[in-house]
């Protein structure tokens, strides 16, 4: 069975084979795993295809994704649009499929990777799209056509790469962007415990609160 890996152990060199496929039921609850990569390397297509197959086995899955300031759920012309503009903090919309809350942030600052994972409800995986400059564990994804350099060099954060180039030199498992049996073994074995992401996210935050303390004395 496969377990975890820290970040300063040595990572295995090769692919981790799925047939070694850490059980969903053996991982404790939440785990945390990031998809990190430049736009275009195909992150959201890949987690189209990784999720069914983490859900098919067994697998309790939730995402949280990182956005342009300018995106939008809502529609324009909808009742809910309509609450917003009318100057509402917060909306929610619920229906007797699903629910969605809308929070207007106005004169705050964004939310933090750490606030946002507090807000999801308890599920065995989140993966994490986007926020590549936190230190929560990451699954590079990498496309050769892309034209963009790989991000694995020198980030210890990035545990693993998935890609349709070889990187004989990475020291962290390659499998390729194709391979979602290997690509979801992966997830599954280096995905990190709720607190632990959490402890390293006030860490960081602390620390760059009082490099910015020393700068304004």
């Amino acid at each position: 069975m496969l377990s975890a890996c820290h970040p300063d152990q040595d990572l295995p060199r090769k692919p981790i084979k799925p047939d070694i496929m850490t059980s969903p039921a053996s991982l404790p609850s939440p785990r945390v795993i990031g998809l990190a990569g430049w736009s275009g390397a195909g992150k959201t297509t890949l987690l189209t295809r990784l999720i069914p197959h983490l859900v098919a086995h067994g697998s309790r899955v939730s995402t949280l994704k990182h956005a342009h300031h300018a995106f939008d759920v809502d529609v324009p012309g909808k009742d809910s649009h309509s609450h917003r503009l009318a100057g509402a903090t917060e909306v929610l919309v619920s229906s007797g499929r699903r629910w969605a809350l809308m929070h207007e942030l106005r004169a705050e600052p964004e939310a933090r990777l750490a606030d946002l994972l507090g807000k999801l409800a308890p599920v065995d995986l989140v993966v994490v799209e986007g926020f590549k400059r936190e230190p929560h564990r990451k699954i590079e994804v990498h496309r050769a056509a892309n034209g963009k350099p790989p991000m694995h060099p020198g980030n210890a954060s990035i545990v693993a790469v998935a890609s349709d180039a070889a990187f004989p030199a990475a020291g962290r498992p390659v499998v390729h962007l194709d391979d979602i049996e290997a690509i979801a073994a992966m997830v599954l074995a280096f995905a990190e415990p709720l607190a632990d992401v959490l402890s390293r996210l006030t860490a960081q935050a602390q620390a760059q609160a009082d490099i910015h303390g020393a700068t304004d004395r």
